[in-house]
């Protein structure tokens, strides 16, 4: 029931009145963002989400756009801008995600949408990440984030799907608020972000 019905009111019920108090600071954010690189300050990407349902997940962008004098994007840690770095540790950036929430495409608590690009790739236990909606946040985001590995990260998720409950979400919200006031796990090893899922690692 509350996987179901239960989930989805939680949901409503902490994205509405986050939104609204979250509205000044993605805009105050956004515009320190256009200012530094006269850029849009949202990155919207597809992602999957439920059923690996597409949708269009929206971010605050904490990297620019620069290339290579052949045309290609620079490394991740290249593009990283200093305001992006205190975005990304602060998690700001995850903020207008409340709005994927309002709209259904999300869940405040669940495993983290990834690229559509890894779908392809996922064998039928990882693939089942995808029986409830993305999250924000999630029990791998509280139990290591990016610094563990993938076969963590899916292990944690699956663990999460079998295991959904009003306590359990109670629990990964708490924690989230520390690991948020804490700025742990927000890298991969020797990476900016997180190394890129490949199907082996």
């Amino acid at each position: 029931m509350y996987k179901t019905l239960g989930k989805r009111a939680l949901d409503l019920c902490i994205a509405i009145p986050m939104l609204v108090l979250a509205l000044p600071i993605i805009l105050l954010t956004g515009f320190i963002i256009f200012l530094q690189d006269g850029e849009s300050p949202f990155f919207t990407q597809l992602r999957p989400g439920k059923n690996a349902r597409i949708f269009r997940l929206i971010k605050l962008r904490t990297m620019n756009n620069r290339k290579d004098i052949h045309g290609k994007l620079l490394a991740d840690a290249e593009r990283l801008t200093s305001v992006g770095k205190f975005v990304r540790k602060t998690s700001l950036d995850e903020l207008p995600q409340l709005v994927n929430v309002f709209l259904g495409q999300m869940s405040i608590i669940g495993p983290r949408p990834l690229l559509v690009q890894y779908l392809p790739l996922y064998n039928a236990e990882q693939a089942r990440r995808h029986e409830v909606r993305p999250g924000i946040t999630g029990w791998a985001q509280i139990n290591g984030r990016n610094a563990i590995s993938w076969k963590q990260k899916f292990d944690l998720d699956i663990w999460y799907v079998d295991h959904c409950s009003l306590m359990l979400d109670l629990k990964i919200l708490i924690l989230t608020a520390k690991k948020v006031v804490i700025r742990e796990g927000i890298n991969g090893q020797g990476v900016a972000t997180a190394e890129y899922f490949n199907g082996k690692n």
